[in-house]
């Protein structure tokens, strides 16, 4: 096994690392680079924006003939994890959720160059924003589309009308372009179907933007209600009854894609936390000096490393065609759980200042929570291990 990096890609790789150290990280500490939910301002980032472009660090999953750098599984890895040791890293270079799973499945299932023009070129360009609607109130659509979805798309003539409700769609607030998944027959595994809609056709609109302990992505996380949505034929994603095999192609990449970029904020905790811990002292040492304090953050750097690997691993088999189902499911699990370890760790170790505002512990301490909920609970993919282990016995711990 070679886990060295291809050296074009370790030198992209410290490319966003100068770029981040540079020119985003100094914009966390002013609490005017960032807007009313927490995230960074818009004409902020327009201006990151283009220095990224300038910088031809822009749209790593995108292929280059759209203007992006066509990175495989692997290469995104090394590029996610340093964009995000910064919280506004991934929107700068056009990596962030959900703009970064839309662009990648739209580029996958869009079957001519018009279709591709239309909807996915502006995302990749960042002229617009995007967004997945597929979650429900209870007792719909959650971490089981297939079984529960309630919202219902009838076919009438060249059109599809749909009529339901979704919420907790991140990102909703501003976007443009919508990737909608709703029920078209009551088939227990075809039923299913996903379309493209634009926020300007009428028959839908956002209820509210739903609080969160936060802080929010950009465009937040929405309630939506359809009233008569008119969607063309031609509009629809893949063919009628495609639509959970359509949300499998796209949540197995944005599961690990997420598990790369909360690897770069795991890794930020531990150099914030490394740096006080220098300069602090307590009863005549420096913190660093304290055994306690050592291996508080020496497990937290095993944690690291471990999800990397995991992550690296699923992105490895990603590349070579494979599912990966059982690797994502572990790498979820871990890194969700490591970034949720090392923001308390950063936060414990700087004490009150780690609580404040001071520094962007608190906000990635915050953001931590939802690490464990997103793209399925860690449950849902304990479950998915269990039943793997289960089928394969030994075979589960191949090394192929």
């Amino acid at each position: 096994m070679d886990f060295s990096l291809d050296p074009a890609i370790d030198a992209l790789r410290l490319k966003v690392r100068a770029f981040v150290d540079g020119h985003v990280i100094p914009l966390e500490s002013d609490p005017g680079s960032y807007d009313a939910y927490g995230n960074i301002r818009l004409d902020l980032l327009a201006s990151l924006r283009q220095q990224v472009k300038a910088q031809g660090l822009w749209a790593p999953q995108v292929p280059v003939a759209r203007g992006g750098l066509g990175l495989t599984m692997v290469g995104r890895a090394a590029f996610y994890e340093e964009a995000n040791r910064s919280i506004f890293g991934p929107l700068c270079f056009n990596c962030a959720a959900p703009d970064d799973g839309n662009m990648t499945v739209l580029d996958k299932v869009l079957k001519t160059a018009a279709q591709k023009d239309k909807w996915l070129q502006p995302i990749a360009d960042g002229a617009v924003r995007s967004s997945f609607a597929m979650t429900e109130p209870s007792p719909g659509a959650g971490s089981d589309p297939g079984g529960m979805m309630l919202t219902r798309a009838e076919k009438q003539g060249g059109h599809y009308v749909i009529h339901g409700r979704k919420w907790f769609i991140s990102g909703a607030d501003g976007a443009s372009h919508f990737i909608l998944v709703a029920r078209t027959s009551d088939d227990p595994r075809n039923g299913l179907s996903a379309f493209l809609f634009h926020k300007d056709q009428p028959g839908w609109r956002i209820v509210r933007r739903v609080p969160t302990m936060g802080p929010d992505e950009l465009g937040g996380t929405c309630e939506l209600e359809f009233d008569g949505l008119e969607i063309p034929e031609e509009n629809l994603l893949m063919e009628e009854g495609d639509g959970l095999r359509l949300t499998q192609i796209r949540l197995g990449p944005a599961r690990l894609t997420h598990c790369m970029r909360w690897l770069g904020l795991s890794r930020r905790c531990l150099e914030i936390a490394g740096a006080h811990v220098k300069d602090r002292k307590a009863f005549g040492l420096p913190l660093a000096e304290r055994e306690s304090v050592q291996i508080m953050l020496g497990e937290v750097a095993a944690e690291i490393a471990k999800g990397r690997l995991l992550t690296m691993h699923a992105a490895w088999k990603l590349d070579r065609g494979e599912k990966a189902q059982a690797e994502i499911s572990l790498a979820k699990i871990h890194v969700a759980d490591t970034l949720n370890r090392a923001a308390d760790v950063g936060v414990q170790l700087l004490g009150a200042r780690g609580y404040s505002r001071d520094t962007v512990l608190e906000w990635i301490y915050r953001y931590a929570r939802c690490a464990r909920l997103v793209d399925g609970a860690s449950e849902v993919h304990k479950m998915v291990l269990a039943r793997s282990l289960a089928k394969q016995g030994n075979d589960f711990w191949n090394w192929g």
